[in-house]
């Protein structure tokens, strides 16, 4: 019986958790400290997943509800009983396709490389400092002190700043630009997601106005009857 057990785990279990540990661990870190070679065979060698992108995405969407739930009361002033999880759930996925969709549209006409799967994994796997340095350090933080709680801030601030220097880094390198067409291509991709944003406002207005006159008609003919 053992045996048996003994020969799974290294037959079936340890190659999996192997590969595991690299794919959501180990080469996301790898992307941090080395990010022209990362992004480089995230794109050429197939090395980026989708599967760990979509788990990056959903972790971070966990860690803002975290964060709202569990954040120190010295700095966090929220109801958590305010907490619309949806809201949460909306709010990325909402602004990271506004982003990867908007960087697409504008990578197409300035002949960018990458394609929109590589500009979803680059975008997802930016989240990774975040969500690594986020949890632990939200946890911490209901330990700190007034005066201590800059330390906090400190911390989040960092880790936003390299989610930030991986998503320049990898567009970068994905679309194969340089310093300065990388800049013009964020500029232009925040100008794409407002549009996208009020092309969708606007579809939801016409929506709801074609609904409320479908509704009046009905219920006009229902009174004649």
């Amino acid at each position: 019986m053992k045996t048996k057990i003994k020969n799974f785990y290294q037959n079936g279990m340890k190659p999996k958790l192997k590969t595991f540990y690299h794919d959501v661990f180990k080469f996301p870190s790898y992307l941090i400290f080395h990010p022209f070679d990362g992004f480089y065979e995230l794109k050429r060698e197939k090395k980026g997943k989708v599967w760990v992108g979509f788990l990056f995405v959903i972790l971070f969407i966990l860690f803002r509800i975290h964060q709202y739930l569990n954040e120190s009361i010295i700095i966090n002033s929220r109801n958590p009983n305010n907490l619309n999880t949806m809201t949460e759930i909306l709010t990325v996925t909402l602004v990271l396709a506004m982003f990867v969709l908007g960087n697409w549209s504008i990578t197409t006409l300035l002949e960018g490389k990458g394609k929109l799967k590589d500009i979803f994994l680059v975008t997802s796997y930016a989240l990774f400092p975040i969500v690594i340095i986020g949890f632990p350090a939200v946890w911490i933080s209901n330990y700190l002190t007034m005066e201590e709680m800059g330390l906090y801030t400190l911390v989040m601030g960092i880790s936003y700043g390299i989610a930030g220097w991986m998503l320049f880094l990898g567009i970068l390198n994905i679309h194969e630009y340089g310093l300065f067409k990388t800049i013009i291509t964020f500029i232009l991709t925040i100008v794409a997601m407002a549009f996208l944003a009020f092309l969708g406002l606007l579809f939801f207005d016409v929506i709801q106005k074609v609904i409320a006159f479908i509704a009046s008609i009905y219920d006009e003919l229902r009174l004649r009857q």
